[in-house]
């Protein structure tokens, strides 16, 4: 898929406040308050900013950590990876590999089979509950 290209004026129009916040500022919502974390709905979990399928509700589980966790993305070229040193701390953040939106970070203390923990913000993501979560994308 295409990379989106909008400049900040046009994002910010385009989301809500928290969402803009999040995706386009790399800011984190608090822990146990988005809406998907203890979601429990079939769907596919798509991008806020541009709809793009990231993430499967079959791979998702209550990590305890507050946000929606899932154990892999739906492919690996729907997100990006890169190191992200801000706070102190060296942590891998997670990207919408279309707009390149911030989504959240992955740890390495998820379970089998990947061992990888999608740390993710409920902010970045909404559910199409319409789209089978096993469905090809």
């Amino acid at each position: 898929m295409p990379k989106i290209d909008k400049s900040e004026t046009e994002w910010a129009d385009e989301l809500t406040p928290e969402q803009y916040a999040v995706l386009r500022k790399a800011g984190t919502e608090p822990a146990f308050s988005g809406k998907y974390d203890g979601e429990k709905t079939p769907g596919i979990y798509r991008c806020a900013g541009c709809k793009t399928p990231l993430f499967r509700s079959s791979h998702k589980y209550d990590s305890g950590s507050g946000w929606p966790s899932f154990w892999e993305p739906i492919a690996e070229a729907a997100v990006d990876e890169k190191t992200d040193s801000a706070h102190g701390m060296i942590r891998t953040e997670v990207l919408c590999a279309t707009c390149d939106g911030h989504l959240g970070h992955v740890f390495p203390d998820g379970p089998p089979p990947t061992g990888r923990r999608y740390c993710m913000n409920s902010v970045s993501l909404e559910l199409d509950e319409d789209m089978d979560p096993e469905a090809e994308v």
